[in-house]
């Protein structure tokens, strides 16, 4: 069990008012702020788009896709890996790549193999658990605050490729299983959040189980949103298509990026 006083940070390190806290250790991570997690919806919703592109538009294919995109994730985690700081092109190219991947992978094994919606994510959630289970036995902490060693950031990287692939499996089923639409997904998902960020201010659930709840979550919103997106507006959605969707959703992230990019120029100038 995550138990709140793994929440400790250091007195020089200021509490900050979004889910996660601040940053420390190797200097590696995202702070955990608004911004990251606007970042991270647009991202995921990137993924979603981009995902389908390489697969559906190109007729790649779910299983080849996954193949080239979890190479993708592979060179780029090595890199991040290899890295002696925070570096936010890298980082995003990172989270983009666990979130394409996790769209293929989510698809290949729920539609190509036949597990369906509800049984991939329950494969899913036995994965997580079993990496949290990993990450519990290693005795390196969950707070994202506090990764400071190598082994630690993989157990991390591991934790969001299976939560990225585990929140499109919960967002196609909100989707195509229930009767609520891509927008009625998002909807609820969105609300689920909104209790997220409210339990953080008034209950005493661990912030650090709840930034992994949240963290999952926001995966099917960016399902969810990434569909509204790109799918026919005769099939509920707004008719941008694959290409037209996640050229919008690059230039909304490339200009995010290029803001963090400059506000980490700036604090290592100051340092």
């Amino acid at each position: 069990m995550i138990k709140k006083r793994d929440m400790g940070r250091p007195a020089a390190v200021p509490a900050h008012p979004h889910i996660g806290g601040g940053m420390e250790g190797l200097k590696k991570l995202p702070q955990i702020t608004l911004v990251f997690w606007i970042m991270k919806i647009a991202a995921t919703t990137l993924g979603e788009t981009a995902g389908d592109l390489l697969a559906q538009t190109m007729k790649v294919g779910y299983a080849v896709s996954s193949m080239i995109l979890i190479g993708l994730f592979v060179v780029s985690l090595v890199a991040q890996l290899r890295a002696k700081r925070f570096h936010p092109v890298l980082y995003w190219t990172v989270i983009l790549s666990t979130s394409t991947a996790g769209t293929t992978m989510s698809d290949f094994m729920n539609r190509t193999a036949g597990l369906g919606y509800l049984n991939g994510a329950l494969v899913l959630i036995t994965a997580l658990s079993a990496v949290f289970v990993v990450w519990k036995l290693s005795g390196h902490p969950f707070d994202v605050t506090r990764i400071a060693t190598f082994r630690g950031e993989v157990l991390y990287w591991a934790a969001i490729l299976v939560s990225n692939t585990l929140g499109t499996s919960l967002g196609d089923f909100l989707a195509d299983d229930t009767s609520l639409g891509f927008a009625g997904g998002a909807l609820v998902v969105g609300g689920l959040l909104v209790l997220i960020v409210i339990a953080k201010y008034t209950s005493p659930i661990s912030t650090t189980l709840l930034f992994w709840i949240a963290f999952v979550l926001t995966r099917p919103l960016g399902a969810t949103t990434g569909d509204f997106f790109s799918k026919p507006i005769a099939a509920g959605g707004l008719g941008y298509g694959t290409i037209g969707a996640s050229l919008i959703l690059t230039t909304v992230l490339l200009a995010l990026i290029a803001h963090q990019a400059g506000r980490s120029r700036s604090s290592l100038a100051n340092s």
